[in-house]
């Protein structure tokens, strides 16, 4: 098929045309008058229409300008302003942004480069030593920064000059177990913590959005479901992933090449000082938050405020300095809530997956080994970080615990470990961020295929231990 232009459709822009489709059909028929109202209708057309422009990507359209369609088209419909704009004022908003500044910082100062060498040269090479030396990289960088873009920035070139160090054969087995390993910690362990990955601000201003959920999730309670399962699948990875691609050569670099390079980096600048001190202190403020109650939207705001002033951030750069695309994409994901909550569509939707969902929750073990499993499905379609579908689930989960007495904090931990799932590297854009760092260093599609698999294993096992600790918090009723 080819357009007027004579260039033929590409696959992703005939799927956007179904779904282009069926949402005029949804948006004109109105299938579902009177339980839906002609306004919620409305918002589905938009809504569909938006998710396959984040999906999809015809005309390579920023996943932005795609979701100020959705904004247009419900306040064209008389939505009110203020639903419509709801995660724009959001607190996790606001917190999300000083943080990526913090990213930003690691990266101009160098501060993330000197952390990572200086782990490394603490180390005597090996491949064990050396996915345990990206562990802690991967722990400190997550405590600085929610970035998790910045951390693949990071310590993917880490991994890269330590293949290339070793001379270890392109693609071989043993340059992949380096590279996923380090990649997999920049992405895994810092999910335990509310800042410590984008996922836990975007969840906080989707849950902020509906009135029953406002509140809820704070740094302790996420911290109270997600700590334990991110450490036990940490540990699940990095040992699966090791024996799944273990090399049969071994390491022949000295420690003296990590001391090496850390002397090359000079001594700490007085910008790095600085930043090092900043993001350290805020971390210990999100950590002692439940003793001091100063929020964490105003320690971040905080802390960028002292990185301007001290010079470390300057005036021009804040422009420049994070990606404004990926801040208008994650508010008008959090705005959704809120639109679905005022036209009837949250209503509806309970009425519809209510009934859905409950044959899976006979138990807690039922629940969650049938919620992940359809969750890993739904990644192979839903590869925009999984917000299309938490965007659909959030506004239901109030009834969803109302009548099967499920906390919806237990969800949290199920979209995160879904959401960082890669049984294929599309499914991920944090593993075509690494991938498109490392270059020809990177790794086969059979290799990251082997590894995902690892990671969902991983998953499953997780549960096996995670659903009796939620059960004793009483996260089931």
């Amino acid at each position: 098929m080819t357009t007027a232009t004579g260039s033929k459709l590409k696959v992703t822009d005939m799927l956007f045309l179904v779904m282009l489709a069926l949402a005029l059909y949804v948006g004109l028929a109105k299938p579902w008058v009177p339980t839906l109202p002609p306004q919620g209708h409305l918002v589905l057309l938009a809504l569909i229409i938006t998710i396959g422009l984040w999906i999809f990507k015809p005309l390579n359209m920023p996943n932005s300008v795609s979701g100020f369609f959705f904004l247009m088209f419900t306040l064209a419909i008389k939505v009110p302003a203020p639903n419509v704009f709801s995660g724009f004022t959001s607190s996790a908003l606001w917190t999300l942004i000083p943080a990526l500044f913090f990213g930003f910082v690691l990266i101009k100062t160098g501060l993330g480069k000197r952390i990572g060498f200086l782990v490394m040269k603490m180390f005597n090479p090996s491949y064990p030593m050396l996915i345990l030396a990206f562990v802690i990289i991967g722990l400190a960088l997550s405590a600085l920064t929610p970035s998790i873009t910045v951390r693949c920035v990071i310590i993917v070139p880490i991994a890269v000059s330590v293949i290339e160090a070793c001379q270890l054969e392109l693609k071989s087995k043993g340059s992949a177990l380096l590279l996923l390993s380090a990649w997999a910690m920049a992405v895994i362990p810092g999910s335990g913590w509310l800042t410590g990955s984008l996922h836990g601000p975007i969840i906080m201003g989707m849950f902020g959005a509906v009135p029953e959920l406002k509140g809820l999730m704070t740094f302790d309670s996420y911290l109270q479901v997600m700590l334990l399962p991110a450490l036990i699948l940490t540990v699940l990875l990095i040992v699966g992933g090791y024996f799944a691609l273990k090399p049969k050569d071994t390491i022949t670099l000295k420690k003296e090449y990590f001391q090496e390079e850390y002397t090359k980096l000079g001594a700490w600048s007085k910008d790095q000082t600085i930043s090092a001190i900043i993001l350290t202190v805020c971390f210990l403020m999100f950590f002692t938050n439940k003793i001091h109650g100063i929020p964490d939207g105003a320690t971040v705001l905080g802390g960028m405020f002292l990185l301007t002033i001290s010079g470390v951030i300057k005036g021009s750069e804040f422009g420049t300095g994070i990606s404004w695309d990926l801040i208008m994409f994650i508010g008008v994901a959090m705005s959704i809530g809120g639109v679905f909550g005022v036209t009837g569509v949250s209503k509806w939707l309970v009425g519809v997956l209510v009934p859905v969902i409950a044959p899976l929750t006979t138990s807690p073990w039922m629940f969650c080994y049938s919620i992940i499993i359809l969750f890993f499905i739904l990644r192979f379609f839903d590869v925009a970080v999984f917000i299309p579908t938490m965007t659909i689930l959030i506004p239901v989960l109030p009834e969803i615990s109302n009548n099967f007495g499920i906390n919806p904090m237990v969800w949290v931990p199920l979209f995160i470990m879904a959401a960082n799932c890669f049984f294929l590297t599309y499914t991920n854009m944090f593993a075509m961020v690494a991938e498109s760092i490392a270059k020809e260093r990177s790794w086969t599609s059979g290799q990251s295929s082997t590894y995902g698999m690892v990671y969902g294993v991983a998953v499953l096992i997780t549960l096996a231990i995670a659903i009796p600790y939620w059960t004793s918090i009483g996260m089931f009723k």
